[in-house]
């Protein structure tokens, strides 16, 4: 089991130093093969400091040009769907905390998760990422039925094609069932990495930091291979934090072969009813750093940025290592089908209100292609399979035109007359960027299957 060593964490950070100019290039000359850094030249990274302009920009410059190579232009788009508000846990940076007594809980039924999963379908989105606090009447029997009924929601061509899943650390025969119910990716965040804040910040289950930081191992030994980490920038020192995620992410990959699919970088946001303040705020500056860090250091993993952030963030962060993001979120049960109270009935404060749409029409002036791809869950290319085409650079060769295809799909479906011509012309241009002229040609094809009024083609 994965043992976090605090020690040799903070004796990195003690001897490491901003990197000069030519220790600079030779990082990013090894980042830019994508074979990832050790802990002490991602410690460097993360010395940075904002008056070092020029070698900021080549730190961004490196990492966009990573995440290009790896995963292309697309940014895949998601929506969390909260079922349950309930939870025994006291954790003092969350709304859910079972001392908020403003929240008014809820825990949604069978026709009111399938009445939320029909919005969030009507918006175009085919992915969810499934959320509930920690409760005994949230069981996993609950939660396993909560799936099947997403799946089985469909509005017109829409559906929603993969149920990612973010609830508590528990048991192995647990994420069985949650394997057998078909789940995505399993994600779970420690939060904290530091012990003594991990433990001052915590009451309840979720108190035991060893429950936490094993949770995957035992995800993993129960067959789900996918899984995605994290932690809530602003409760600890970032810089350790970062170099405890990284250290963990090394960890999984060498005893078990696969590292984190996703890493997910959520900031501190207030709450109604949470009086915590963040005790070691991240600047932006600081904030997009990390990202690059990051996405230089773990070149093969997906990196998510959530609604926390404004849209100005999230347009930067886009260029710089982030390759999946939520869009129109809502972050309490019954939120999409009933206009939520920001006030009171909310876990986090959003930053970023806007519309799929919305969202869609800023990606497509970035130059990004706006993707609802959920292909490798199906054609079962996760875990080591999916390492193993990340590794090598190659599940671009899937990414691209599966974005097309999923992109197309929105644009029939959803999309205004502007949205589809300005949509169609960014699809043409990205249709000549598929090197291989048989992918290239089927392609082409599927999109002319896609216009007449087939649906779910992929590679």
């Amino acid at each position: 089991m994965f043992e976090l060593d605090e020690s040799k964490i903070n004796e990195i950070l003690k001897k490491t130093k901003a990197p000069s100019e030519r220790e600079l290039e030779l990082i990013l000359e090894k980042a830019e093969k994508k074979k990832g850094l050790e802990l002490e030249e991602t410690a460097s990274l993360l010395q940075l400091k904002s008056e070092n302009k020029k070698q900021i920009e080549s730190l961004f410059r490196s990492a966009g040009k990573v995440k290009d190579d790896i995963y292309g232009n697309r940014i895949v788009l998601f929506a969390p769907l909260y079922i349950s508000d309930y939870c025994v846990n006291d954790c003092e940076y969350c709304g859910f905390h079972c001392r908020n007594k403003t929240l008014d809980r809820k825990r949604l039924t069978t026709k009111e998760i399938s009445e939320e999963t029909s919005q969030i379908i009507k918006m175009g989105h085919k992915r969810i990422i499934l959320e509930a606090g920690e409760h005994p009447d949230t069981s996993i029997d609950y939660v396993c039925d909560a799936i099947r009924t997403i799946y089985e929601t469909k509005i017109g061509n829409g559906e929603i094609r993969r149920v990612n899943v973010n609830i508590a650390a528990t048991t192995t025969e647990n994420y069985k069932k949650l394997k057998d119910a078909g789940i995505g990716t399993y994600q779970l965040f420690q939060e904290t990495y530091h012990r003594e804040t991990y433990k001052t910040l915590h009451s309840g289950p979720k108190a035991d930091f060893e429950r936490q930081i094993t949770a995957h191992e035992r995800a993993f030994e129960a067959g789900i291979d996918d899984y995605g980490i994290g932690v809530l920038f602003g409760l600890y020192d970032y810089r350790f934090e970062v170099l405890s995620l990284l250290d963990h992410a090394k960890y999984m990959e060498t005893k078990h072969g696969v590292g984190p699919h996703t890493i997910s970088v959520p900031r501190f946001c207030p709450a109604p009813g949470v009086d915590y303040n963040a005790r070691f705020p991240v600047s932006s500056f600081d904030f997009l750093k990390l990202i690059a860090a990051i996405r230089l250091s773990v070149p093969y993993t997906g990196m998510i940025i959530s609604t926390r952030e404004t849209a100005e963030i999230r347009a930067k962060a886009f260029e710089i290592g982030i390759s999946q993001t939520s869009a129109a979120s809502r972050t309490s049960p019954n939120g999409y089908s009933k206009k939520q109270n920001p006030n009171t009935d909310v876990q986090f404060e959003i930053a970023d209100e806007r519309s799929v749409q919305e969202v869609v029409s800023s990606l497509m002036r970035q130059g990004h292609v706006p993707s609802f791809c959920t292909a490798c869950y199906r054609s079962r290319r996760t875990g080591d399979a999916f390492m193993k085409l990340a590794k090598a650079g190659n599940i671009n060769h899937m990414c691209r035109p599966n974005a097309i295809l999923t992109f197309k799909e929105y644009l029939m479906d959803y999309a205004d007359t502007r949205m589809k011509r300005e949509g169609d012309a960014l699809i043409e241009k990205e249709i000549g960027r598929i090197e291989n002229q048989d992918r290239r040609l089927e392609t082409r094809d599927r999109l002319k299957h896609i216009k007449a009024g087939e649906r779910d083609l992929f590679f």
